[in-house]
């Protein structure tokens, strides 16, 4: 009688059990695993969320070290001539292709207002799978429940913070961290009591999307 398996929780951690060191995700696969747990309806990533990035991240590392392919098969004979003007042929060709990648610009990834581009979304989802969208710009009799949890846990999670990042540089102009409330519809923080109200409304649209969700 075959018996099923425990699930990964129960089991003793493989690494461990063959003295060797726990390894940690990186700073990419963190964000990949959180947004797997949030398309799965989870505020936060678990254990399952956690071994499929760290498994996706051992297959890329096995891919580069397997050594490449050879190519064989039978050579065929070539004259010398043929050869040189096939050579010049494929030179004249392969010029005008090399000026128009060069001249062709590569798309912004970072919104200079604050945020990240389409192109930037895009780029996110081919490198760590996340499905990153848009901040939510909408007002309040606008939103919808699932728009009042996105805006709401993003308020808290950059401006609720114990600690938070400098919010203008040297030259008193806005940073990047600051800059993220513009594209979710909120005026640019350029103080600590700034950016507190804007968590503030963030916990009162996370109590609102509460009570809407315990009635339904």
């Amino acid at each position: 009688m075959a018996t099923t398996p425990r699930a990964p929780w129960k089991r003793p951690n493989p690494r461990k059990r063959a003295g060797k060191k726990s390894r940690h995700l990186s700073a990419s696969r963190k964000s990949a695993a959180k947004a797997s747990a949030r398309r799965a309806g989870r505020p936060y990533p678990n254990l399952v969320d956690n071994m499929r990035m760290a498994s996706k991240a051992s297959k890329k590392k096995a891919a580069k070290k397997r050594p490449p392919a050879k190519k064989t098969g039978p050579k065929r004979a070539v004259k010398k001539g043929v050869r040189k003007a096939s050579k010049r042929k494929d030179s004249k060709k392969a010029a005008p292709k090399g000026r128009a990648k060069a001249g062709r610009k590569k798309p912004r990834e970072k919104d200079p207002e604050g945020g990240l581009t389409a192109a930037g979304r895009s780029a996110f989802a081919r490198r760590d799978g996340a499905h990153l969208k848009p901040g939510v710009t909408k007002t309040l009799s606008e939103m919808t429940p699932q728009d009042m949890r996105r805006k709401g846990s993003w308020a808290v999670r950059f401006y609720g913070r114990k600690k938070l990042p400098a919010l203008v540089d040297d030259q008193g102009r806005p940073t990047r961290h600051a800059l993220s409330a513009h594209a979710w519809g909120e005026p640019v923080p350029r103080t600590v009591a700034a950016a507190r109200r804007i968590a503030a409304k963030g916990e009162r649209l996370l109590q609102r999307y509460r009570r809407i969700k315990q009635k339904t």
